[in-house]
């Protein structure tokens, strides 16, 4: 007797592959994605190529998402180490033979294909982190935080060393993250915000002094510190290191309530706002979609954190708890930065607005990011079902 096997029709194939994925995260992706294809097509449409670019970006970003997401979080659990030695060989060779440009060295050139290593930590280092509070589930001491820390700082040293200082505190922040959710003691947060918030109210308060002609800070390159005092007082030199920070906060506040509209932003289209495809893209917004339109980014940033947080909270093990949680913190840190720097509460740190800030390698990364959090969500579903 010949058995016969019935084969599954193309629908159902479809709906096997796309089985699990969540439909709360797909909807917060799909608003911030739309968000972003209008800011660019405003912003960018007589910019080149750049919103045809960032269309295509995006596309590839979710082809990540979607191949991502149908590998196992066990999977990736396996991938955290070779991924943050890869990253980590990959920073020491762009230390040695990488390129550099605008006086920076974070490039790398694999063939004809150019791209920036630390981009991978960005990933990796909460993967990495993840995996290790996993493997200490149930016997964590005090000395497995050293360790970890130990896996954070050294990447963050290469990274700075480029130097790339954004980049670095995001890898930073993701590490920060992992270990706060494995159970770091607040006894060792608390007296680091508190040394924190004292530094930073100790430089308002003297920055007339430090900032004065001559005055160098150690630790902190001329840039960096240039920075930091064009955020405190960017009147100083309007025309030259304080003109990103207030053009930016002008085109937010010429925004109003609803905005000049789509399309009709004087400061955007006028070139009066730098960067205004990458970094600055979030003051081209504001002008012209106004507080009602930043109100509708902000929910929709909040809604992708909170569902993501849900997620996490609801992931089975450790390693998918801790991931989830840093991986969307990640996120937020991302769009906190970027806003906060461009509003002139942030000293500019080239940090990308995620979905709406033009730029490759980010995209990616975005699309990696979002992928590990459909992995976990889908896993967990498929586990129920």
């Amino acid at each position: 007797m010949n058995a016969v096997f019935e084969r599954p029709s193309p629908w159902l194939r479809v709906q096997q592959v796309f089985a699990g994925f969540d439909g709360p995260l797909l909807l917060a992706i799909t608003l911030l994605a739309t968000i972003g294809l209008l800011t660019m097509y405003s912003a960018g449409f007589d910019h080149g190529t750049r919103f045809v670019d960032h269309g295509r970006n995006m596309l590839i970003a979710l082809v990540v998402l979607f191949v991502v997401a149908q590998v196992p979080p066990q999977k990736l659990e396996r991938l955290a180490v070779p991924l943050y030695l890869a990253g980590l060989a990959l920073l020491v060779a762009t230390a040695v033979f990488g390129l550099t440009r605008k006086g920076a060295t974070r490039w790398l050139a694999l063939g004809p294909l150019v791209i920036q290593p630390s981009e991978i930590l960005k990933i990796a280092m909460p993967l990495v982190l993840a995996w290790w509070f996993q493997k200490r589930e149930g016997q964590l001491r005090v000395s497995d935080f050293v360790v970890a820390a130990g896996l954070l700082l050294v990447p963050v040293a290469l990274v700075v060393r480029q130097p790339d200082l954004g980049t670095a505190l995001l890898i930073l922040a993701s590490g920060v993250y992992v270990m706060f959710f494995a159970g770091l003691s607040w006894k060792l947060v608390l007296p680091v915000l508190v040394l924190g918030a004292l530094a930073v109210g100790a430089i308002v308060i003297t920055a007339d002094d430090i900032c004065a002609a001559g005055v160098r800070w150690p630790f902190l390159r001329d840039y960096q510190q240039n920075r930091v005092c064009t955020l405190l007082d960017p009147t100083k030199d309007p025309l030259g290191k304080g003109f990103h920070i207030i053009q930016g906060m002008i085109a937010i506040g010429s925004g109003g309530l609803s905005g000049k509209g789509f399309m009709q932003g004087t400061q955007t289209h006028l070139e009066f706002i730098p960067e205004r495809t990458t970094d600055f893209i979030f003051a081209a917004f504001s002008e012209e979609f106004g507080l009602t339109g930043v109100l509708a980014l902000l929910f929709s940033f909040t809604f992708l954190i909170f569902r993501g947080l849900m997620i996490a909270a609801e992931a089975p093990t450790v390693f998918t708890r801790l991931l989830a949680g840093a991986v969307t913190l990640s996120f937020f840190t991302y769009a906190f930065v970027n806003m906060g720097m461009v509003s002139g509460i942030l000293p500019v740190v080239g940090v990308p607005l995620p979905f709406v800030s033009y730029g490759g390698t980010a995209m990616v990364t975005l699309g990696l990011g979002l992928g590990i959090l459909m992995s976990v969500a889908r896993s967990r579903r498929l586990m129920q079902s």
